[in-house]
């Protein structure tokens, strides 16, 4: 802020001068105190100059509507919408989000640092202003391929951006715990230019816990009961409550809220679908729920605001107050959070449930070319097993954790498994598209219900290699091929005919379309998934498929290296 901005912003706060914008005649939800103030409020430029009875050359009429400080969506994936930056600030800023804490480590683990510039590029020109957390984990584990490897000297230039808010969601929860060195070069990498850490520790207790949070890991979203809420406070971090796409755990979480700690819990959404947004909203929906769930109004919102912007550090949002960002949100209620009209840095940016913004939509041709697969045939997909037990990942329907299952087996004359249509179990396949390394991982899937044809998909966390699915070794491979050629994104087969296809041609993670146009693609994919490839009704398609490689999330998984049991944190064999 310039002398003269300063000067202009205290005379308007006084009221010598008008101010460039009033809101007039609103309900202010005063954030601090946890109550409503009536009245107006006065805007110089970007800015709040203050809050009572003002003048301004542009004046808006709430009617006695709601006045909240824009929501912050404190962790959030962008690639994991399947749109690119632009549109999602498109889809989530009507609904009253003005700030989001993004970890590009998706597009990272397939394009390295070049993801991040283009995700940091991406999102100049949009009206949402987008945090960028610099991935920490690239790849996620030492245990699959990824696109990039980033040590702690690739990450000390970044780390000293301003454009970077601080160190990405640490998933190798065993590097913190058990003091690796490399892991540990990583932390001091943030904690030099004193930035915040984000956590990832599903599971962690007791000593380990402990460990984990001496190291100053700031935040965790991957709590799912109370106790592990109220756990992770009582060591001084704070707790991200998350209602996203694949993973709901803000109703549990809830429970552990009370009055005296809800100042150290955040809303977050982690991974959110256009469909999502479109049906039930972005934190608005999460303000819902937690009106619904007896938590009071004024708390829920500084859950969305105020808490967030603290938690990261950012001390020029967060509330309505004299000298922060005008990032306000006009609704009817406080009840069903009726988004009316958003402001961004003192601008309109939306108005009942419309973008109001030009999109300016930045080149993508830098993130593709992301397919480096090499001597892959339908041999590749062969299972010899040499048991009639086998282990498999067994489907938990409703979020991404899966249980370590034993199952009975046919197989053929060579020990090969044979599909069995009245048995729920099939060939899943993890292949390795970043190093032409010529790895594919078979392993089985229990409870996905596929009884027709293959799923293939090149969004496969957090990696991103192609996970496929399917009945048969050539249905699977078709699938693959078909991915490939049109550069990533969904593919469903029958027959070695394309049923639907999503392409994503950012990087294999993003398409370059609409957030409606994605949402329509994903509802004919979804019907022709369950309606035609028998996919059980209680599965998520897409998204659990993508989380069955995800080898920081228990109980077994699947990378391009083999089966991998997370509990034990090394590979197990097929037979049991």
């Amino acid at each position: 802020m310039e002398k003269e901005q300063l000067k202009k912003l205290i005379d308007v706060a006084a009221g010598r001068v008008p101010a460039d914008m009033v809101i007039k005649n609103c309900k202010v939800v005063d954030v601090y105190n946890g109550e409503l103030i009536e009245g107006d409020i006065a805007l110089c430029e970007e800015w709040i100059a203050g809050i009572g009875t003002y003048d301004g050359i542009q004046e808006i009429d709430a009617k006695g509507q709601f006045a909240a400080p824009g929501f912050i969506d404190s962790h959030i994936h962008v690639e994991s919408s399947y749109v690119s930056p632009e549109e999602l600030g498109r889809l989530v800023v009507p609904h009253g989000t003005t700030t989001i804490i993004a970890d590009p480590h998706e597009i990272v683990n397939v394009r390295g640092l070049d993801g991040l510039n283009y995700m940091i590029h991406a999102s100049e020109g949009v009206a949402l202003d987008i945090k960028w957390m610099l991935p920490s984990c690239v790849p996620a584990t030492p245990w699959e391929h990824s696109g990039a490897v980033i040590n702690a000297a690739d990450m000390e230039a970044p780390m000293q951006n301003d454009t970077i808010l601080g160190l990405g969601e640490f998933m190798d929860f065993p590097g913190v715990i058990h003091a690796n060195e490399a892991v540990l070069d990583k932390l001091l990498v943030a904690k030099k230019q004193r930035k915040p850490i984000d956590g990832h520790s599903p599971g962690v207790s007791g000593l380990e816990l402990n460990a984990y949070a001496a190291a100053r890991i700031h935040t965790d979203h991957e709590c799912a009961t109370a106790d592990e809420l109220r756990d992770r406070i009582s060591r001084g971090m704070y707790v991200l409550l998350r209602q996203g796409s694949a993973c709901h755990n803000l109703k549990a979480l809830l429970k552990g809220v009370t009055p005296l700690n809800s100042r150290r819990c955040l809303l977050c959404a982690d991974d959110c679908q256009p469909k999502t947004i479109l049906s039930l909203g972005h934190l608005d929906n999460h303000l819902r729920i937690c009106v619904q769930e007896g938590i009071d109004a004024v708390s829920a919102i500084r859950m969305a605001s105020l808490n967030a912007a603290e938690c990261f550090g950012l001390d020029d949002r967060g509330a309505i107050a004299p000298g922060l960002r005008a990032d306000i949100v006009l609704m009817d209620d406080l009840q069903d959070f009726k988004v009316r009209k958003v402001l961004i840095a003192g601008k309109e940016v939306a108005a009942d449930g419309t973008y109001c913004q030009p999109i300016e939509r930045y080149d993508i041709s830098a993130t593709k070319g992301s397919f480096h697969v090499k001597g892959f045939s339908k041999d590749k997909f062969g299972l010899k097993i040499h048991s009639d037990k086998a282990h498999a990942i067994k489907i938990l329907p409703g979020g991404v954790v899966t249980e370590k299952d034993i199952v009975e087996i046919k197989r053929d004359a060579k020990g090969e498994f044979l599909y069995d249509a009245s048995e729920d179990v099939v060939k899943v396949a993890v292949v390795e598209r970043h190093q032409n390394t010529g790895n594919v991982a078979v392993a089985l899937l229990k409870g996905y219900g596929i009884k027709e044809g293959a799923v293939a998909l090149s969004v496969a966390h957090d990696s991103h290699n192609i996970i496929v699915v399917g009945v048969d070794d050539e249905e699977m491979a078709y699938a693959v091929e078909q991915l490939i050629k049109q550069d990533g994104g969904i593919v469903l087969t029958k027959n070695q005919e394309v049923l639907e296809q999503m392409p994503m041609p950012i990087a294999g993670l993003m398409s370059d379309q609409s957030g409606e146009w994605v949402d329509a693609k994903l509802t004919h994919i979804h019907a022709a998934a369950h309606e035609i490839l028998k996919v059980n009704d209680d599965v998520e398609p897409i998204m659990t498929l993508c989380f069955m490689s995800l080898a920081v999330i228990p109980e077994l998984k699947l990378t391009d290296m083999g089966l991998f049991d997370v509990t034990k944190f090394d590979f197990i064999k097929i037979e049991a």
